[in-house]
């Protein structure tokens, strides 16, 4: 099997900037969103985090937050008898880590708050755990990003086998 093949490369890349994305918008949550949110009232507060809830359920998102880990992980099948295969390996660990996350906590919060009757009451169960959360979200989905970048940089070093 040769593993400098284009697919191969693409998988990889596409791999990276899907996470990426994914990183950026937990990054972005993290450092602007939900700071300026922390400035509103607890209606305005719930109001906004449940049009963010209800609006970040598209195709468009699921592409990228399912696809970053479906394409590392092929990337990881792919690249298994590579040396940098540590890489690839890691930053699918770290992203399945996110994710893990995202579904064990961050979607139960969201449901919560898409249920709870008070603001106050319900900004009280979500605010801080949910921030807490996705700091470790975009941590670890910005070490996948690292990792990826690593990978992709290892593999466009290797030299393109001749075609006979």
């Amino acid at each position: 099997m040769t593993t400098h093949s284009r697919s191969t490369g693409f998988v990889l890349g596409a791999a990276t900037v899907a996470t990426g994305l994914i990183a950026g918008v937990y990054y972005i949550f993290a450092c602007c969103v939900m700071p300026a949110l922390a400035r509103s009232e607890d209606r305005v507060y719930v109001e906004v985090m449940r049009n963010i809830n209800d609006v970040i359920q598209n195709p468009v998102f699921f592409l990228s937050f399912m696809g970053a880990l479906l394409l590392t992980a092929i990337s990881s099948w792919q690249l298994r008898g590579q040396p940098y295969r540590w890489w690839v390996w890691t930053a699918l660990a770290a992203y399945a880590l996110g994710f893990l996350t995202t579904v064990a906590v961050n979607i139960p919060l969201n449901n919560d708050l898409a249920h709870m009757k008070d603001p106050t009451a319900a900004r009280e169960h979500f605010e801080h755990v949910w921030v807490a959360w996705n700091v470790v979200r975009a941590v670890v989905s910005t070490v996948a990003v690292g990792c990826l970048v690593r990978a992709l940089l290892l593999y466009g070093r290797e030299p393109v086998p001749a075609s006979g």
